[in-house]
């Protein structure tokens, strides 16, 4: 394939976000950066998680820590819908990559917003920390807020969501442990 080819395929990917509602705003991210998408099932609680973390889930074998997004940006907790969704998000880079899931009430579409369809958001109308948003895309005649994943899963929470789906881990196979006696 010409390299060229590649580039715009590139590109495109770039300006593809995958949007989504969350308490009745309209939030995208990087179409790059979401995995795969859930129907909401089963998230197991896991006792002493930061109230932003629902839980874990199963994904093909792997542990993998669910953030709810509405408690994450100070809004109501959601009920959850039958059109609730868990939106499988890679976020870091290089080594320090980390799959999570995050909870969203209804995916809406994949858009495309080119670099300068993205204005800088404006500090009042939201109660999202703007360094959680990349800005502002047009899509249409309306906005959708763009979330900077990577910021909006900081670090520190990074870690502590790891070290509890560690524990998540372990506590699943000391369960199927046969010399346990469960």
């Amino acid at each position: 394939m010409d390299t060229s080819v590649l580039a715009d395929l590139a590109n495109h990917d770039q300006s593809q976000y995958l949007s989504f509602f969350i308490a009745d705003e309209e939030f995208a991210v990087r179409i790059l950066k979401a995995r795969e998408i859930l129907e909401y099932g089963t998230v197991t609680k896991v006792p002493g998680a930061p109230p932003t973390v629902r839980g874990v889930i199963n994904l093909r074998g792997a542990v993998v820590p669910v953030v709810d997004l509405a408690l994450k940006f100070g809004l109501p907790e959601r009920e959850v819908t039958k059109r609730t969704c868990v939106v499988i998000v890679e976020v870091g880079a290089g080594e320090d990559k980390t799959t999570m899931g995050v909870i969203v009430d209804s995916i809406s579409q994949v858009v495309d917003l080119p670099e300068e369809q993205i204005e800088p958001a404006p500090d009042f109308g939201t109660k999202v920390k703007l360094e959680y948003l990349l800005g502002m895309g047009r899509s249409g005649k309306k906005f959708v807020m763009v979330l900077d994943i990577d910021k909006a899963l900081s670090p520190s929470e990074l870690s502590s969501v790891t070290a509890i789906a560690g524990q998540a881990a372990e506590a699943a196979l000391e369960g199927a442990d046969p010399a346990s006696g469960d």
